[in-house]
């Protein structure tokens, strides 16, 4: 919910401020009802305006530095891509005492996938391997580098220190087995690609059973395509991840590298959100469950 606190450096945000930052900025818009959206989002606060728009503040400064960047490039990759993505419709200035921009976005309909519940795996797993594909096969030229742009060797010291920590919480031995293999894996050849880099339950939309909207994109950026694989782990079951892989494109080098991916993810979501937000950590616990699982 909007008034959970998360982070040491969160900026509270409540309606009446919303209501003062729009009248300030959108005034058109200040009169429309707004009500907080319930979501597991670790890094912006949205409130539902009317019936089909939404606000979304960063909580904090890291989360601020993003604003820019989805509205530059949003409208730009949205035309290549199979599902709706966010349509900026303005981009708000500090005011009020709050310090960061924030959007006005389109509201997208459909509910997030929920574990061990999805009406239709193989179909979806299709979906998001279509998706992750058509990502990537968009020109990147001036892509700014995504929030995941470093090579999991980079990752290797924060890793290890998180598989430390949660021993005794994970099977340690067997997590750094998955981790060790990932680093083994041949790195890509091929110049960095357009990547969401945070494909999880909360920023996936679906419409009966299919991927209708991709959102969040945050982490947007060029890198490794191996990090887009990590839905694989964190959305579908195993018997569907084949059909995702085909569609993703993704080969064995590849592949291993997006294991690693997710195990590192996980493994900093579940240290850091382990007291400040339990659905987090408990998909970042699923997530390596099924990474030991299916080893």
């Amino acid at each position: 919910m909007p008034g959970r606190t998360m982070h040491a450096d969160e900026i509270p945000v409540d309606v009446p401020l919303v209501r003062r930052l729009l009248g300030a900025r959108f005034p058109q818009w200040a009169a429309l009802p707004l009500t907080p959206v319930d979501s597991v989002g670790t890094s912006n606060v949205m409130y539902r305006l009317g019936t089909d728009k939404v606000v979304r503040l960063p909580r904090m400064a890291g989360a601020a530095e993003d604003v820019a960047k989805e509205h530059r490039w949003l409208p730009r990759l949205a035309p290549s891509l199979p599902a709706a993505v966010p349509e900026p419709l303005g981009e708000g200035a500090p005011a009020d005492g709050y310090p960061f921009p924030w959007s006005v976005y389109g509201w997208l309909a459909g509910g997030h996938p929920v574990i061990g519940r999805l009406a239709e795996p193989v179909l979806l797993a299709g979906d998001l391997g279509e998706f992750v594909a058509a990502l990537h096969r968009i020109d990147p030229t001036d892509g700014p580098p995504s929030y995941r742009s470093e090579t999991l060797a980079a990752r290797d010291g924060i890793t290890r220190a998180a598989l430390g920590e949660l021993r005794g919480t994970i099977d340690g031995d067997a997590a750094t087995a998955v981790w060790d293999e990932a680093l083994r894996a041949p790195g890509r050849s091929g110049p960095p690609v357009w990547i969401h880099a945070d494909l999880q339950p909360g920023n996936l939309l679906l419409t009966e059973g299919r991927l209708s909207a991709v959102i969040d994109f945050g982490c947007l950026g060029v890198g490794d395509p191996a990090v887009d694989l990590i839905v694989a782990w964190y959305v579908l079951p195993e018997r569907a991840r084949h059909a995702f892989r085909a569609a993703a494109e993704a080969d064995d080098a590849m592949w291993t590298r997006g294991r690693g991916w997710a195990l590192s993810v996980a493994l900093m979501e579940l240290r850091y959100y382990r007291d400040t937000n339990p659905a987090m950590a408990a998909t970042a616990r699923h997530v390596i469950q099924e990474l030991l699982a299916s080893r």
